[in-house]
């Protein structure tokens, strides 16, 4: 039988590593033409899937593709975009199916968080339903570290090893200074309310966020994203004001933002390494036959830290979020326990520069050539 060809998304917020993944799965598939003919990438997702704008991964050269590694962002394009249920929107079904068809798509790889897992699941049952035979496996990606079953999420090492140094050098620069000038910095950070990345900055932090007495988020703006959560942002300029309004110092404040989840030149590489992995562990569950489930990560042992792959279904990590354990956090709230160290150090281990070209990082930029396309057009 002809070898069937594949398609690979990324969604969701971007990280340091998930081109990662990228070659992960790239490279892997390369290594079984007998089985998967072409690697296509979704230009922007989910959103490159219906509109059938398809990049043609076998036009960029091995070492182009090796050089994803180091490369952070997302070198296909992402996308907050997420698929409502078949018996809502059947019609975005039927086109995907379209779009695999015209291409002859036998296996898909969708690699993001939470809700991603959820898009993921969804696609891998329409195929049936639909009567389209296609294998579908998630790849798990968040900083916000809070997919549930993994043990930790791929590129949360990376940002939690950036604001973690971050913050350290921030306080020799506050001691120097404290003296007569700025006497608190406040950092926030990424992660929604989990508190994986605030935790990670070895701070107190409610594991459901900062609320006022009525349960609502201080920092709750009345927005939603495009996967219809609370749009939060804007806690550290609230504690930053309490700092100055109830204790009359002088204080800073700063927002990671972007900067923590795209610092590819300071990226943990247990963080790489397992996002390669995962990439090149989810085209062999593809080639298994292994349909609807994630490689996940389980932890074998803290010291010496041991990890392996295991698999999870995609419908047990759908729409679900790992909190922070209440024993990860101290009593008085106030700071991490030894317990939660144990479980966050060993995932900021190593380094894995990137390379550098008169004094800035080098990174890849892809050609990106386009697939050309078969059907008409299809409006969203």
């Amino acid at each position: 039988m002809k070898p069937k060809n594949a398609l690979y998304a990324q969604s969701g917020g971007v990280t340091a590593v998930i081109n990662a993944s990228a070659a992960g799965v790239i490279e892997t598939a390369r290594k079984h033409t007998n089985r998967i003919g072409k690697v296509y990438a979704g230009r922007d997702g989910i959103i490159g899937a219906l509109t059938e704008d398809l990049i043609d991964t076998s036009r960029e050269p091995a070492s182009a593709i090796s050089r994803l590694k180091t490369t952070p962002g997302g070198a296909f394009g992402s996308c907050r975009y997420k698929l409502k249920g078949i018996d809502e929107n059947r019609a975005h079904y039927e086109r995907l199916i379209e779009v695999f068809r015209a291409h002859d798509i036998g296996y898909f790889f969708y690699n993001g968080g939470n809700d991603s897992a959820d898009t993921a699941w969804k696609i891998s049952q329409v195929g049936e339903k639909l009567g389209y035979p296609l294998i579908c496996v998630g790849i798990p990606k968040t900083v916000d570290n809070d997919l549930a079953i993994t043990d930790n999420c791929p590129g949360f090492g990376s940002v939690a090893k950036y604001v973690a140094t971050s913050i350290r050098e921030a306080s020799f620069d506050v001691a120097s200074m404290s003296k007569t000038s700025t006497r608190v910095f406040v950092m926030e950070v990424m992660g929604r309310h989990a508190g994986w990345i605030t935790a990670a900055c070895g701070l107190a932090a409610d594991p459901e966020g900062l609320r006022n007495r009525d349960g609502n988020f201080l920092s709750e703006t009345g927005l939603k994203d495009a996967f219809g959560h609370s749009q939060l942002g804007g806690a550290g300029e609230i504690v930053a004001k309490l700092v100055k309004d109830r204790l009359k110092y002088k204080y800073h404040w700063a927002l990671a933002d972007y900067l923590q989840r795209s610092a590819r030149h300071i990226a943990s590489r247990v963080d790489v390494e397992q996002s390669y992995k995962l990439g090149a562990a989810a085209v062999k569950l593809a080639l298994a036959g292994r349909n609807a489930v994630m490689p996940i990560i389980e932890r074998v042992s803290n010291t010496p830290y041991r990890w392996r792959i295991a698999v999870a279904k995609l419908a047990d990590i759908a729409n679900k979020e790992k909190m922070m354990p209440r024993d990860f956090i101290t009593e008085d709230g106030f700071h991490i326990t030894r317990k939660c160290r144990t479980y966050l150090s060993p995932l900021i281990q190593g380094e894995a520069p990137p390379p550098y070209k008169n004094g800035l990082p080098d990174y890849v930029k892809l050609k990106n050539t386009p697939v050309p396309k078969k059907l008409p057009a299809f409006r969203l």
